[in-house]
């Protein structure tokens, strides 16, 4: 069992519709060394900007790692073995891989890792994570840098959504009945953290993708 480098939590402070909020789990000094590992993996395998099936650029820019990475151009949403540029994805850090371990609730273990990085005008729109093969595992998602305005609907699109500021170092779960749950971050709170020197902020998501 890895080391975990978090503060010692080992339940959420909030729930919201199911989906678990570990408000600043990585401490100060756990957030800067992952930051560091990230910094190595987007030198091997450079952040890029997705596009849309219809063609639309997304507003963030992404890379991933493990032994798949997740992908989105005019031949839709999914996951494949090779970044854009046709290298292999770098393997998942250990500190993020720690992370995993300290709150999925599963023995499977992840094997890919997104990365999103957001400027202060980046957004997501609410969707469902569902180019995964198996849906009884979570999706755990880290914040880094500026907060986020997070929100929170529906098993289906539509209907009254509910909203909460991640920070850096916050980890979310999204598990069981809330594994498809619809969300999204509608703005940054550019400015709000100095973890990264060229502001924004950086959010992993870790999966298991592949059956």
């Amino acid at each position: 069992m890895k080391k975990v480098p978090v503060s010692s939590q080992s339940t959420p402070t909030l729930t919201i519709r199911g989906v678990a909020l570990y408000q600043r789990l990585l401490d100060r000094s756990a957030q800067t060394a992952m930051v560091e590992d990230l910094r190595r993996v987007v030198a091997d395998a450079p952040l890029f900007r997705p596009e849309t099936p219809r063609g639309q650029a997304m507003s963030v820019r992404m890379t991933s790692t493990g032994s798949v990475g997740w992908v989105s151009d005019r031949r839709g949403y999914r996951y494949q073995e090779t970044h854009p540029k046709g290298m292999a994805w770098p393997p998942i850090p250990e500190s993020v891989l720690a992370i995993w371990d300290a709150v999925a609730g599963t023995e499977r273990q992840a094997d890919t890792c997104l990365i999103n990085y957001y400027d202060g005008t980046a957004r997501m729109g609410m969707h469902q994570d569902r180019d995964e093969a198996d849906f009884d595992q979570p999706v755990v998602s880290i914040s880094l840098g500026d907060d986020a305005l997070f929100r929170i609907g529906n098993l289906t699109r539509g209907g009254k959504t509910e909203s909460v500021w991640l920070s850096s170092g916050d980890v979310l779960v999204m598990g069981g009945e809330a594994r498809l749950v619809y969300h999204g971050i509608d703005r940054i709170r550019a400015g709000s953290s100095d973890l990264l020197a060229s502001g924004g902020r950086i959010n992993l998501t870790l999966r298991v993708a592949r059956a």
